[in-house]
This record gives C-alpha cells, sequence and structure tokens, in this order.
C-alpha cells in the first residue's frame, strides 16, 4: 500500500460506470432527502454487526494515475466511535487492520511487522474523512451539524445492479476535504462513498455481498500474532 488509508473513508469502484436519472425537482429532492436520511438514521440504529467485500480506487489527480486495492471488513459498532473494525486488504498487498477498543494494529506480513497505536479521530489504514465507515455510525444530527444542506440528489444504478440515492456532502466548515458523495441503498447502507480532496485526489470506496447482524466474535477485531513479528509503535 504506497500510503496508510487515514482510519476513516472505507469503501469501492466505480468499475461499471452509473445509470442516472433525471434530477428530481427542488421539492421531491427535500423530501427524498428527508426520507433517506431517516433510512439512514433507522440502518444505523438497527445495525449489529456487517461483513463484507471492500474495494478502494486511490485516484492521483496530479499523475492521473488510480491505484485500486480490493479485500473485506467486518463491522461492529459500539459506544461512541470505538467501533470494532477488521479490513483485510488481499490485492494489491496483504494487509490487515484490526481496531478494537479504541486501539489498532495494522499487520504486513510481508515485512513480519506491526504498526500498533491509538485509533483517535478516523481509523488508521482504512482511507481518508468521511467514507463508509463513518457515514454507517454518524447519526442524522451529526451529518445535518457536520455538512451544509444535501446537494445534488439524484437515483443512481450502481454496477451490480444496486439501486440507490446519491447525495453531495460540502463541509460547513475547513476540512481537510472539499466534498463527499455518498450512495445509500433502499436499507439506508451507505455502500458507496467518494471523498474529494481540496488538490483534486479522490477515493472511492463500495461495499458489495453484506451480511448483516451476523455473529460475529470481538476475536477477530484482535489479531493473534507469531512472537517473531516486530512491533513498531505509532
Amino acid at each position: 500500500m504506497k500510503r496508510l488509508v487515514p482510519l476513516g473513508i472505507l469503501l469501492a469502484v466505480l468499475a461499471g460506470g452509473l445509470i442516472s436519472s433525471p434530477k428530481l425537482a427542488n421539492g421531491q429532492s427535500a423530501g427524498l432527502v428527508s426520507s433517506v436520511l431517516n433510512r439512514m438514521e433507522r440502518n444505523r440504529q438497527t445495525l449489529k454487526s456487517l461483513k463484507a467485500n471492500l474495494s478502494m480506487e486511490k485516484y492521483n489527480a496530479q499523475l492521473r494515475d488510480k491505484d485500486q486495492y480490493n479485500g473485506s471488513v467486518l463491522y461492529m459498532p459500539a459506544s461512541g466511535r470505538n467501533a470494532f473494525v477488521r479490513i483485510e486488504w488481499t490485492q494489491p498487498q496483504h494487509e490487515i487492520l484490526a481496531v478494537s477498543n479504541g486501539k489498532f494494529q495494522l499487520y504486513r506480513p510481508r515485512l513480519k511487522q506491526v504498526m500498533v497505536g491509538n485509533a483517535s479521530g478516523s481509523i488508521k489504514g482504512s482511507g481518508g474523512a468521511g467514507g463508509v465507515l463513518d457515514m454507517m455510525y454518524m447519526s442524522r444530527q451529526q451529518l445535518e451539524t457536520k455538512f451544509q444542506p444535501v446537494q445534488d440528489v439524484r437515483e443512481e444504478t450502481l454496477w451490480g445492479g444496486v439501486s440507490t440515492i446519491h447525495l453531495t456532502l460540502v463541509p460547513k466548515s475547513n476540512s481537510s476535504f472539499k466534498y463527499a458523495e455518498i450512495w445509500v441503498d433502499s436499507a439506508g447502507m451507505p455502500v458507496q462513498t467518494k471523498i474529494v480532496e481540496k488538490n483534486g485526489d479522490a477515493t472511492t470506496m463500495r461495499l458489495s455481498g453484506l451480511e448483516r447482524n451476523l455473529s460475529i466474535s470481538k476475536d477477530e477485531f484482535s489479531l493473534k500474532l507469531d512472537s517473531s513479528v516486530k512491533i513498531v509503535k505509532s
């Protein structure tokens, strides 16, 4: 991984293009936004665990180049922002990020090394600010406090035939990114996010093959590594 995915943007790639319907009239948009935000809040309140495939595309505006990542994610909400998270990248390189009880482990098998530290703010190793995981545990009130009124509301079908509502979110105050786009499915789950930074760089993340509210042991979020693995404190 050329650079850590700073702990927040999680998840996947616009591999096959989008099918868009015409933008809705202002009155319709207002009603649709309220409906989508309500769905997202219900999803947040009822989500006990999540297992999914995760893909990510990072675009470098200066080089006009893209890097692609593929893997999987396990997620369990907890009090506040102390969620349990496990992200295992299988491409282009094998890396595992585990977050539990406010601590993170980032294991790089090829280096026989694990980085450990406090998982404060956004999750180290997952992607940027305001991504899929952030959106899953952010309440409606937090969304409305952090962002300007929702823009560019429209229906879109993502690759794989997933029907979504697309929203564009612009931060109210100074932020590390310019704006965020999210795609919310019929259950209120943010299945795709795109974060555009001020320099034009962008990270798009996608969840697919979602399995909600499975029984997942908390042991999944703590890596048990061989004593030969070097520990590096962050």
